[in-house]
């Protein structure tokens, strides 16, 4: 049975699907609208479409034929993300310059070295390049200097200088660095190199605060927490339920689901908290793993020599601060990649060529450059035979600075010789990175 095409249900269309189709029903809707720049009426054409392995969004593109004003924006039709995010690149060359960015209507974008931050409210959505946001801000600059050279010459001369400056970083007379930090966590900066890491490219996501959370509109009624849940701590707050309930929304298609959370002692390593969504509506499942207790002293490396296929089978623990590591495919996620999981080796494996395969941007379609296209579907190829067994032995590098995974040992308790465990002190920058150096135990009433 054919899908059809006119389903009011499927409102967001991939592009691909959209340039294919020469019918009305794809074609943008036009409304005639105000022009804020001369007063006359002019054309608002809105698209809902869907970008490749990134999101649903709005194109808004508005022009007016009396004076010629236009304008473009991009919303997000999405759930807002469970964690903030912020990007960081450094800019080197004409290439880092053609990187693609996204940034929604909540991200603020700062140029480094100038100290020059553009706030949210002051730029909407938009899908374009470094280049791109850089000539903007020129525009932007340069549209009143004529005024401010007649009124404000010392202000002219301070702007001036960069406009100067930001031309120098077009012409790539001089390096520099651009940030988006965005607390919906809906904004991106391309990734040349995907889907290793990129050292020029760096990736911070973060947990919200409450003015963020009030900014963003993001309200936790009081009915939120389950009431079974409730009446089992008030019997007996030292017992802990079996499995406790969480009504929530589902991150994808943003409809009422539940959150389920289980307390679980792994042997010969500690108790976790496993926390699993599944939403009726669309189908989407994911899950995740907290470790409980302490903060340990020392930081884990667990270097794992796959020689058999029964070790994919094997039980793995990955937290959040856990990077892993796979040398002969040159396979490396960061810390943070994927969250907590409790899985197996295989079924982690399978959910990382997922996130790769639906997941990265521009890699994909008819704008994505041939050469990167065939070395990212080379990589898959490559981590597909891991998956199955083709290509054996390998190692498994799981490297956390907080000792809150595990990889289970077949041979326990006595020692697994495919196994190497090292224990060892945590640097400085880690600690920063954790939050630790801050943290005061002793003495803490003194300032």
């Amino acid at each position: 049975m054919t899908e059809n095409k006119s389903n009011p249900e499927k409102l967001f269309q991939d592009i691909g699907e959209i340039v294919q189709e020469d019918n009305e029903d794809t074609k943008p809707t036009e409304i005639e609208s105000y022009c804020m720049s001369c007063g006359q009426n002019g054309i608002t054409k809105l698209l809902l479409t869907r970008i490749p392995h990134w999101r649903d969004i709005v194109l808004m593109s508005f022009y007016c034929e009396h004076c010629g004003f236009n304008n473009n924006e991009v919303q997000f039709a999405g759930a807002i993300a469970e964690k903030g995010c912020e990007y960081t690149c450094e800019i080197h060359d004409k290439d880092d310059l053609n990187r693609q960015l996204v940034k929604s209507e909540t991200a603020s974008i700062k140029l480094q070295e100038l100290d020059l931050e553009i706030p949210a409210t002051t730029k909407r959505g938009r899908l374009s390049t470094v280049e791109g946001v850089v000539s903007s801000i020129v525009e932007d600059l340069s549209a009143a200097q004529p005024d401010r050279k007649l009124t404000d010459e010392d202000t002219y001369n301070k702007i001036e200088i960069i406009i100067n400056k930001l031309n120098g970083y077009l012409e790539n007379k001089e390096n520099f660095s651009i940030s988006v930090d965005d607390p919906c966590g809906n904004s991106y900066i391309e990734n040349l190199l995907a889907p290793k890491p990129d050292p020029k490219l760096h990736i911070r996501h973060y947990n919200r605060t409450r003015e963020m959370d009030i900014s963003l509109g993001l309200i936790i009624p009081d009915e939120a927490y389950n009431e079974d849940c409730d009446e089992t701590r008030e019997d007996d707050k030292d017992e802990i339920s079996e499995v406790m309930t969480f009504p929530a929304n589902c991150s994808h298609c943003n409809a009422p689901s539940d959150t389920k959370m289980h307390l679980v002692d792994i042997p010969h390593f500690k108790e976790v908290v496993i926390m699993s969504t599944v939403c009726d509506s669309c189908g989407y499942k994911s899950n995740e793993v907290k470790a409980g207790g302490p903060i340990a002293p020392k930081g884990k490396k667990i270097t794992l020599k796959m020689e058999e296929i029964e070790d994919l089978s094997r039980d793995i623990l990955k937290s959040e601060t856990c990077s892993l590591l796979i040398p002969e495919i040159e396979l490396e996620l960061r810390s943070g990649t994927l969250g907590g999981r409790f899985t197996t080796v295989e079924g982690l494996l399978r959910q990382v060529y997922e996130e790769l395969q639906e997941k990265v941007p521009f890699v994909s379609g008819d704008g994505a450059q041939q050469e990167r296209k065939a070395s990212f579907e080379k990589f898959l190829t490559k981590l597909n035979k891991v998956i199955t067994g083709e290509t054996l032995p390998i190692h498994l590098v799981l490297d956390d600075p907080l000792s809150n995974s595990y990889l289970q040992n077949l041979n326990a308790p006595d020692p697994d010789p495919n196994m190497q465990i090292e224990i060892y002190e945590r640097s400085w920058d880690q600690n920063e990175f954790l939050g630790l150096n801050d943290v005061v135990l002793e003495n803490y009433e003194i300032k």
